[in-house]
C-alpha cells in the first residue's frame, strides 16, 4: 500500500473549501438561469453575488499576513455560505428551483460548510 504525502498548500486554488465554492458558483449559476426573468435583479443577482462572495473571501484570506485577518475573510466567507443558504431555501419555497436542483445546491453548501469551518478552526490553532 503506497502513502501518500500530504501536498503543502501554496496557492489558495489548493484549498478544498475554495475547491468546493467554486463548484457552488457553477451550481448556483446553473440553478438560476432557469428562474423567471423578473427575478434577475432580485434573487438571481443576490444567490449570484453571495455564491461569489463565498470563493473570493477565502481567496482574500489566504493572502492575508496575519492569521488572524485570514480567519476575519475565512469567517466572512462563512457568512456569504449562509447568506446563499437562506436563498436557496426561499428559491424553493417560492417554487424558482426544483427538488435536485435544491437537493444538489444544499449538498454542496452543506460540503463547503464543513471545510470553512474546518478552516476556520485550524487557522484559529495556529493563532
Amino acid at each position: 500500500m503506497k502513502i501518500e504525502e500530504t501536498q503543502k498548500i501554496q496557492k489558495f486554488t489548493d484549498l478544498k473549501a475554495w475547491q468546493a465554492s467554486r463548484m457552488l458558483v457553477k451550481n448556483t449559476y446553473r440553478a438560476c438561469y432557469l428562474f423567471p426573468q423578473e427575478e434577475l435583479y432580485g434573487l438571481v443577482s443576490q444567490m449570484k453575488r453571495s455564491s461569489i462572495s463565498i470563493s473570493s473571501n477565502i481567496a482574500e484570506g489566504f493572502r492575508r499576513d496575519t492569521m488572524k485577518d485570514k480567519i476575519h475573510f475565512y469567517v466572512m466567507a462563512h457568512g456569504s455560505l449562509t447568506e446563499l443558504q437562506n436563498q436557496i431555501i426561499l428559491s424553493q419555497d417560492l417554487l424558482f428551483l426544483d427538488e435536485r436542483s435544491y437537493e444538489d445546491l444544499t449538498s454542496l453548501t452543506e460540503k463547503v460548510d464543513k471545510l470553512l469551518t474546518g478552516l476556520i478552526r485550524s487557522s484559529k490553532e495556529r493563532l
